[in-house]
Formats: structure tokens, sequence, C-alpha cells
């Protein structure tokens, strides 16, 4: 298993990378398959929020979903451990699921299914484009913006993805119906689906 660190806006110390190598081993034991950790530290000193000031983003790269956990502290090493909590916290939690709902084919008791069509919003002239949003007046100062490879994928393996990268919904196509669908968590160990139903929404705006 490789472990990669790096940093963005600081340097990284030999007696860091030495401890992220040493507690990183643990991951071994509740990820099989894990290829490459990678580890990025990120110095932005807020002046305002101090505490808040290094973020450390940890991601396990495998032949299955992405692993993916973050943090931010006022110190690496503290960012790097709470990181790295919830990096196990999300792992044990994703090995739950599977072994609570082993066997889910298509929707279970504990799966809600949700029909959405398509809304139209009128949308007012704006001033600003930020990440390809139109912004007028007060708006978000940052966005993130990702895009994926849109993989065909069970609801199972969603909903195992969800857990992996530690989110409370997760997006993707679903590989029976090829629908675009959202899983999302509801209360506990329950869950909720919602597929788009793509044929309505042509249908509507013919």
């Amino acid at each position: 298993m490789d472990v990669l660190v790096t940093g963005r806006h600081c340097q990284i110390p030999d007696e860091f990378r030495a401890r992220v190598e040493e507690k990183i081993a643990a991951i071994e034991k509740l990820k099989d398959r894990v290829i490459r950790v990678e580890v990025q530290v990120s110095v932005y000193g807020h002046k305002r929020e101090p505490d808040q000031s290094t973020r450390v983003e940890i991601t396990l790269r495998s032949k299955g979903p992405v692993v993916r956990a973050e943090a931010s502290a006022d110190d690496k090493a503290v960012a790097f451990d709470h990181a790295l909590d919830r990096l196990k916290s999300q792992l044990r939690r994703a090995s739950d699921r599977r072994k609570t709902h082993r066997g889910l084919r298509g929707t279970s008791p504990e799966v809600e299914v949700a029909g959405v069509a398509a809304v139209t919003e009128e949308v007012r002239p704006e001033i600003r484009k930020i990440a390809g949003l139109e912004i007028q007046g007060d708006g978000p100062l940052v966005v993130r913006e990702k895009h994926f490879d849109a993989v065909p994928l069970t609801l199972a393996q969603a909903l195992d993805e969800m857990e992996l990268v530690g989110h409370d919904f997760f997006l993707y196509v679903d590989a029976e119906s090829g629908a675009p669908s959202a899983v999302y968590r509801r209360k506990a160990y329950d869950y909720g689906v919602i597929h788009l139903d793509m044929e309505e929404a042509e249908q509507a705006s013919a």
C-alpha cells in the first residue's frame, strides 16, 4: 500500500509523514485491497477561524469505490487524527450496512422510493457567474464543482459508495432502469432513493 502525503501552502515535516504512515497502516484491517492512500494537508491561515486554518483530506484508492474523509483544525496533526477517525467510522458503517442489508435487491422495506417530476423555475437576470452558476447580489463566495463518470450502479452499490465517501446523499445512474437516481440517509440505518422519470419529463417538454 502506497502512502502519498502532500502539502498545499505548507511544508510536510518528515516526523509528520512518518506519523501518518504509521497510523494509516491500521486502515488495511478495515479496507481490503487498498492500493494507495493520499493525504493532502492544506493551510489557509483563516484569521477569523484559526481553529479551521488547516484541513487534511484522506483518500483511499482501491479496486472498489473511492473512500474519502476530511477534517479541519488549527494543527495538521489534530486535523489528520480527526479525518482518520471519520474515515474509520465511514468504513465501519459501510461494513455494518452490508451485513444488515445483505442480499438487497431492488426496493427493500427500509427504502422509500419516490418519483420526482422535472421542475422549471423562473430565473431572474443575474450579475456574476461562479462555477457555472449565475449569482445576483450576495451569493456563495466559494463553489466546489466536481465531475464524475456516470457508471451504472445497483441500489446496493450506490448505498455502499455513499457510506464510503461519508455523504448523506449520493447521485448515480440506476443499472436496471438507466434513470438518474439519488440515495439519501434518513434516520439511523434507513435510506431513501429518488428515481427521475426521464420519459415523462421529455413528454412534458415536447
